[in-house]
């Protein structure tokens, strides 16, 4: 069964740990992360998905952010890591 997690609109240090809790939780299953409605991004919660990216590879199950925010996607971008977290579609385009 696929699993869900919609991202609040703040990502910030606060967020960082629930998000964590959050993902730990639904580990094992695919999982879709909804980032539409994201409006601050900060490091430590860019580094919690990454993390969780990694795991869901390793586990070798599907981990997909559906429409990612522009402030989710430019984010992304400025710590150079939207290769690791985006999809093909998201990378590079400009909104």
């Amino acid at each position: 069964m696929m699993a869900a997690i919609a991202l609040p609109e703040n990502l910030d240090l606060k967020a960082a740990a629930p998000l964590k809790a959050a993902l730990l939780e639904r580990r094992g299953a695919p999982i879709e992360i909804e980032a539409d409605k994201v409006r601050r991004f900060g490091g430590l919660c860019l580094q919690v998905l990454l993390a969780a990216r990694k795991a869901w590879d390793q586990d070798g199950q599907s981990f997909s952010i559906n429409g990612p925010s522009e402030v989710f996607v430019e984010t992304t971008r400025l710590f150079g890591a939207e290769k690791a977290l985006l999809s093909a579609e998201f990378q590079g385009a400009e909104s």
